[in-house]
């Protein structure tokens, strides 16, 4: 499985964490076939892991942990990646109205993308003053994988078809 296709698969897997199969089509330029063909080899090879989950698959490289992929996912993702790096600069913590005033997008959409960072793990909820506050949880693990994979995580062009379509 040495040659360049497979090669080339592998390295825009690794600079791109977390990359959809659409995306790795139009980076690659290979056919929908050739690409499905050469993804499965790598995955069934060991040298690729998949994440399927409804409507979407990710390819990540092998050192990416369980957690790391969960907040890469997010980071990849327009809503989450402004919610979570409102909370990184917010040191203490957002409450529900100034998180929704930060992503600017209305308070349902803010509301399924926040309870769904609880759920992952990546928010925690904290009562103070009898307001709820949101943090990330792992504030050093979200700096590393900023660092480590930008600018492939927080300048890849996303648009709001994303939300719409994970929000039904």
């Amino acid at each position: 499985m040495t040659n360049e296709r497979t090669t080339h698969l592998i390295q825009v897997i690794e600079k791109n964490p977390g990359i959809k199969y659409r995306e790795i089509m139009r980076f690659t330029g290979l056919k929908n076939g050739v690409l499905s063909h050469y993804l499965d080899k790598l995955v069934k090879s060991g040298l690729v892991q998949v994440v399927r989950e409804p409507r979407q698959t990710r390819f990540y490289p092998l050192e990416v942990s369980e957690t790391d992929s969960k907040i890469i996912k997010n980071l990849r993702r327009t809503t989450t990646r402004k919610i979570i790096h409102s909370l990184m600069i917010n040191k203490e913590g957002l409450s529900f109205n100034e998180i929704v005033d930060k992503v600017n997008k209305a308070p349902s959409t803010v509301s399924f993308y926040v309870s769904q960072l609880v759920d992952e793990g990546i928010l925690s909820l904290s009562l103070q003053d009898r307001k709820k506050i949101f943090l990330v949880k792992d504030r050093d693990s979200v700096d590393k994988l900023i660092e480590d994979y930008q600018p492939g995580l927080l300048d890849k062009p996303a648009t709001g078809l994303e939300d719409i379509i994970n929000a039904l």
